[in-house]
């Protein structure tokens, strides 16, 4: 038989039992469908993660904390290992050590101090951040309405698009030229009062007090996705120079109250490196100067990571629709050979060897398998676009930017098809190799 005869004679046999094949296929096209579409979420995320990192050239970015080193007290004695040096301050001498080093273009310290913002008669107590304009003219910030700073001396302000929406602005181009007002918080001494001692220690009168400073909103930023993996997290940005001119409480967790690297240092360092081939050396100088340090690229290593266990998982659970087709499959080709008993013993009769009667039923169960994989394709695709689509516009009410969830690469519908076919094969071995041993003088005699 020529290859042509074994296909009509697959899709006369298929279509003689319409209602069987049908159910046969759908259940392929259901696994397929399922795998397909949960494989695609997670290629997905990781598409639009990798997409942010490399968007906001976060390969190029490191971050530098202060360390501190203890001696154990119950170290033998005579023993004595090599320490870092104690306590070393994150200061400016430290950062200019930073910026020195090669590979590194910048660097600046993280300021963020709690303020509260003041726009429209409405009010919010938010972070500040305090930004040099190299760093803000970066694709750190991305800026969907107006520009950055122009010098480090204005008094101009980038604010959040949520934030606007918070203050009761829905047209965020309307934002721009407001003008705001932020609240910083200071201590001041010289409100002690020594005969009221007690109050203090009571905590009813802290010396704490505002001081107010306006500023022009000059751009209005937002996320790229919908986790942003940048290392500004505030919503408020303001020039450096301007940050310095500013009475504030530099404080945004307990780890700068209770640090040890002394009241110059910084809890946190910012560097830019002009490429990702710098970060072994940066690294290994910048933890021999007594640091600590974190590269985003180790971020993604562990986002990759993390990653690939959600594909493994969401493969398996595709796994067990596939399974259950897999049966459908195998039970129709069953049902077909005892139906098709005598006739498969008139066909070995006139000379159809046990090789043609398998290759007759192999390449039934690959009709199918092409038939389900394809439409199992389509499928997947329609109900991935449908909750892209939901999902996005329940998302977009709540100021998050649109994002394609689901990717379909090349290899992933291609495979989708073969993957369908080859697990139809699979699934007609037993049935191939059982109707091959019929006898056809049994089958003859069979009613």
């Amino acid at each position: 038989m020529k290859l042509s005869d074994y296909l009509s004679f697959s899709l006369s046999n298929l279509w003689s039992r319409k209602l069987r094949s049908l159910l046969t296929v759908f259940g392929v096209m259901i696994g397929i469908g399922a795998l397909v579409s949960m494989i695609s979420f997670g290629k997905g995320m990781q598409k639009n993660v990798t997409d942010v990192f490399k968007k906001m050239e976060l390969f190029n970015y490191i971050s530098v904390f202060p360390s501190e080193t203890h001696t154990d007290e119950f170290d033998e004695p005579g023993v004595s290992e090599p320490q870092q040096p104690k306590g070393i301050p994150l200061d400016d001498k430290a950062i200019q050590s930073i910026r020195s080093l090669r590979g590194v273009e910048t660097a600046f310290p993280d300021i963020r101090f709690p303020g509260q913002i003041e726009l429209n008669g409405n009010q919010e107590f938010t972070l500040v951040q305090a930004l040099p304009v190299k760093f803000a003219r970066s694709k750190l910030i991305h800026i969907k309405v107006g520009k950055t700073f122009s010098s480090e001396d204005e008094a101009s302000v980038i604010i959040h698009s949520s934030l606007l929406h918070r203050f009761g602005i829905k047209d965020i181009q309307e934002g721009l030229g407001k003008k705001i007002i932020i609240k910083t918080f200071f201590f001041d001494l010289s409100s002690l009062d020594p005969t009221k001692i007690g109050s203090i220690l009571s905590g009813s009168k802290f010396p704490i007090a505002q001081k107010e400073y306006a500023f022009t909103i000059v751009g209005i930023s937002e996320n790229v996705g919908l986790e942003d993996p940048s290392p500004l997290k505030s919503q408020v940005f303001i020039p450096f120079g301007m940050s310095k001119k500013m009475q504030k409480i530099s404080v945004t967790s307990l780890w700068d109250l209770f640090r040890k690297t002394g009241s110059s240092g910084y809890s946190m360092v910012n560097a830019r490196l002009s490429s990702p081939k710098f970060i072994p050396s940066v690294k290994e100088k910048i933890q021999q100067m007594g640091f600590q340090i974190f590269a985003f690229s180790d971020q993604f290593e562990e986002i990759q990571t993390g990653f690939l266990f959600m594909d493994m998982f969401l493969f398996a659970v595709g796994m067990i629709a596939i399974v259950v087709a897999s049966l459908g499959i195998t039970n129709t080709m069953v049902m077909s050979i005892m139906e098709r008993y005598k006739e498969i013993g008139i066909m070995k009769a006139v000379g159809a060897s046990n090789k043609d009667i398998k290759k007759v039923f192999f390449f039934e169960t690959s009709v199918i398998g092409l038939m389900g994989g394809t439409f199992g394709l389509l499928l997947g695709w329609l109900v991935s676009g449908l909750i892209n689509r939901v999902v996005n516009y329940f998302l977009s009410k709540q100021n998050i930017p649109h994002i394609n969830y689901f990717d379909f690469p090349w290899w992933l519908c291609a495979g989708a098809v073969i993957f369908a076919v080859i697990i139809s094969l699979a699934s007609g071995v037993y049935p191939a190799m059982r109707a091959a041993k019929v006898d056809p003088a049994v089958a003859l005699r069979h009613e």
